[in-house]
């Protein structure tokens, strides 16, 4: 959890400096990517928010997405992520939102994704969307490079 804190203390001041809010929706990272954000004295500044959509039944009620909003969409897709941040962020009307939907382990998902993969997404004024592979099956590690992958993509938006 060190590495997701420091990388949250770099995106939280960032965040402070700019005025700029985030809000989340996280799924496999199981609420590593909020727990680290907010780990952050200061953290009320820019953290509006956040969801662990892990269900189907989670994103209708925790996203409002409709079932036709997601039709033909693969839960663990970069369309699926990019959909889960632009929610994020136009609910809570942050500045940014921050996705991850993917298959922790130790087994894939039903969709034949093997374990360790994921997509994260960002949208804001700058949007990108990428799928990470680990090749692990250790689903503690997985969560973190997951939570990891997603903080170091808004890192980098940041910059």
């Amino acid at each position: 959890m060190e590495e997701l804190e420091a990388l949250a203390a770099e995106i939280g001041e960032r965040l402070k400096d700019r005025g700029e809010t985030i809000s989340v929706a996280e799924s496999s990272s199981g609420g590593l990517i909020s727990a680290a954000l907010l780990s952050v004295p200061g953290a009320s500044k820019y953290f509006l928010g956040g969801a662990v959509v892990y269900t189907a039944k989670a994103r209708v009620l925790l996203m409002d997405l409709p079932r036709e909003a997601v039709e033909g969409m693969r839960s663990a897709s970069e369309p699926y992520a990019l959909l889960l941040a632009r929610t994020a962020r136009e609910r809570f009307g942050a500045t940014w939102g921050i996705s991850e939907t993917g298959a922790a382990g130790p087994t894939g998902n039903p969709y034949g994704d093997a374990a360790g993969h994921t997509c994260v997404a960002i949208s804001g004024p700058v949007e990108a969307a990428i799928t990470i592979e680990t090749g692990e099956t250790d689903r503690a590690g997985n969560m973190r490079a997951f939570a990891a992958a997603a903080m170091e993509m808004l890192k980098r938006a940041l910059a």
